[in-house]
C-alpha cells in the first residue's frame, strides 16, 4: 500500500520536473538562438518478491515477481536542431546557416571561451563585435574581432597603368587622361599622346641591324617562327606622356626618361606603339634611323632595359617622384603579357582610354560589412576595402553534450568532444547569413502537447496517492 503511494510521489516529481523544462522551452519560445530540451524517463528501483524458477524435467521455470517503485528522469537533452531565420538587415546580426557555434570570450587572453548559437551582435566603442554581455567575439587567431573606425589606410603612389581600347589608324593626334596619385595621395592628371599618323614600316623579325630585337617578335601574334626572317608590314603610331603640369616625358631605349620641357624629336628619343598588319598592338619601342624608310632598328623599351621595365619619373614636390611602369604591359590584360591584348588600332572609331590599376588617397573606415564566409570586411572613404578578420566557428563531434551556462552561451564537457575549430563555408562548417538572426527553436504546438500529457500524468499520480489514502482510511475503520 505504502509502496505505491511513494510511486505516486516519484512520478509527481519527474512530471513536475518535466513541467519545468516545458515552461522554460515555452518562456524562451522568441529567444534568439535558444535550443529547447526534451524530458525523458525511466523506471526506477523494483522489488522482488518472489525470484525466478529454472525449469526442470517435471515442472516448468517460474518468472520472478516485481514491484516497481516508481519513476525517475532518464534524460534532459538539448535538441541541437537549427531555429527558423529572422530578418533583421541589421550588418552585426549573424546567422550561422549550417552546424557550428560562435566562439567568444570574457578574457583578455581568451583563455575562457564559450559558445553560442545567439548572433545578435553589437560593436563597442572600441569597435570590438561583442555579444549582449559584452563577450568579444573571436576570429580565427582567436583575437577579438575589431572594426577600429579610428584606423586609417595611407595613400598608395600610382605604378601602373592600363591602355584600353581602339584608335583608329586614320586619325591624327588623340589624347586620352588617367587621374594618378603621389605618395601622399594628391591627385595628378597624366595625359597619353598620339601624334600625327601612323607611320607605315617594313622591317625583318629578329635581325638586330635593320630590324626588330628577337626577344620582341615573338609577342606578335602573327609571329610564325618559321618564316619569322621574311619582311612584314607593321605601323607605327608616336607616343607621349604628359603631366598636368605641361611637361613632356619621353623615355629612351635604355629606360631613362628625356627631362622636361618640350617634346624631343631626337632619332632614338621617339617612343612609338608598334601594331601589325591586322591592328594588333605589339609593343611599345623606339625607332633609330629615319622612320620613313625601310631601314634603321626597332628597339624595345623592355629588351633594352637591365631591369626588364621602362619606366616614367614625374616630380613632385613635397612628395616622392611618381614612378609608373611604361613598357609593353600596359597594353595587357591585368599588365600581363601572356593575357588578352586590350589596345588595337582598327578602323573603327577611336575609344582609347587609361585606367590605373593602382595608387590612391588615405581614407579612414566608413563602413563595413560582413561575408558568408566570415570575413569582416572595412570600406574606407578612399574606396577601398581590407579585410579587418574572419570570424571563427567551432564544431563538436556530440553537440548535445555540451553544458549550458546561460546567456544563450555553452561550454564543452567530456561528453561533447573537443572543439574543432574553422572558418565559415569550409569543410563540416555552415555559412554566416548577415542581417538575419537564429530564432528560438521551441515548437509551441509540440510544447503545448506535452503539456497536456504532463499535466495528466500529473493528476494520474495524484489520484493513486489518493486512492492509497482513502484505502489505508479503510483499513483504519476496520478497527470500529
Amino acid at each position: 500500500m505504502m509502496r505505491s503511494m511513494y510511486a505516486a510521489v516519484s512520478g509527481l516529481s519527474v512530471h513536475q520536473t518535466k513541467m519545468d523544462v516545458i515552461g522554460n522551452n515555452i518562456a524562451n519560445v522568441n529567444t534568439v538562438g535558444f535550443k529547447g530540451s526534451n524530458v525523458t524517463f525511466q523506471e526506477v528501483f523494483s522489488q522482488t518478491i518472489k525470484g525466478a524458477g529454472s525449469p526442470t524435467d517435471g515442472r516448468g521455470g517460474t518468472n520472478p515477481q516485481q514491484i516497481g517503485l516508481g519513476a525517475g528522469v532518464s534524460s534532459i537533452s538539448v535538441n541541437h536542431k537549427k531555429g527558423s531565420t529572422q530578418r533583421t538587415d541589421n550588418p552585426t546580426d549573424l546567422m550561422i546557416d549550417g552546424s557550428g557555434f560562435f566562439v567568444v570570450t570574457n578574457d583578455a587572453n581568451a583563455q575562457n571561451k564559450f559558445y553560442t548559437r545567439a548572433g545578435n551582435f553589437t560593436v563597442d566603442r572600441n569597435g570590438n563585435l561583442v555579444t549582449a554581455e559584452g563577450y568579444k567575439v573571436l576570429d580565427t587567431d582567436f583575437n577579438p574581432v575589431q572594426i577600429n573606425k579610428s584606423e586609417t589606410k595611407k595613400a598608395t603612389m600610382t605604378e601602373q597603368i592600363l591602355l584600353q581600347g581602339n584608335i583608329n589608324s586614320s586619325d591624327g593626334d588623340y589624347t586620352t587622361t588617367v587621374d594618378i596619385y603621389d605618395s601622399l595621395g594628391d591627385v595628378h592628371t597624366m595625359s597619353i599622346n598620339f601624334h600625327g599618323d601612323a607611320i607605315p614600316v617594313e622591317y625583318t623579325p629578329n635581325t638586330i641591324d635593320g630590324g626588330l630585337n628577337g626577344n620582341v617578335s615573338d609577342l606578335d601574334p602573327k609571329y610564325n617562327p618559321t618564316y619569322g626572317a621574311l619582311p612584314q608590314d607593321y605601323m607605327l603610331k608616336e607616343v607621349s606622356v604628359q603631366d598636368s603640369d605641361g611637361d613632356y616625358y619621353v623615355g629612351n631605349s635604355d629606360g631613362t626618361t628625356v627631362g622636361d620641357g618640350d617634346l624631343s624629336t631626337t632619332d632614338g628619343n621617339e617612343i612609338y606603339a608598334l601594331f601589325n598588319e591586322e591592328g594588333q598592338v605589339v609593343d611599345l619601342v623606339t625607332f633609330g634611323g629615319d622612320a620613313t624608310l625601310a631601314e634603321g632598328s626597332l628597339e624595345s623599351l623592355t629588351t633594352n632595359n637591365p631591369l626588364g621595365q621602362s619606366t616614367i619619373d614625374i616630380d613632385v614636390a613635397g612628395a616622392d617622384d611618381i614612378t609608373i611602369g611604361f613598357d609593353r604591359s600596359i597594353f595587357f590584360q591585368n599588365g600581363d603579357t601572356t593575357k588578352t591584348r586590350t589596345f588595337t588600332q582598327y578602323s573603327q572609331e577611336t575609344d582609347a582610354k587609361t585606367v590605373a590599376f593602382d595608387g590612391n588617397s588615405a581614407g579612414s573606415i566608413n563602413s563595413f560589412n560582413i561575408s558568408s564566409k566570415g570575413e569582416v570586411v572595412g570600406v574606407f572613404t578612399n574606396g577601398e576595402r581590407q579585410t579587418l578578420g574572419t570570424i571563427t566557428l567551432a564544431d563538436f563531434d556530440n553537440p548535445a553534450g555540451l553544458e549550458k551556462v546561460g546567456s544563450n552561451m555553452f561550454i564543452n564537457t567530456n561528453n561533447s568532444g573537443t572543439p574543432k575549430y574553422g572558418q565559415p563555408s569550409t569543410g563540416s562548417f555552415g555559412a554566416l547569413n548577415p542581417g538575419a538572426l537564429e530564432m528560438s527553436n521551441v515548437d509551441l504546438s509540440k510544447e503545448f502537447t506535452e503539456m497536456i500529457t504532463t499535466q495528466r500524468g500529473f493528476q494520474a499520480n495524484s489520484r493513486v496517492i489518493s486512492t492509497s489514502d482513502e484505502i489505508l482510511q479503510e483499513l483504519v475503520n476496520l478497527k470500529r
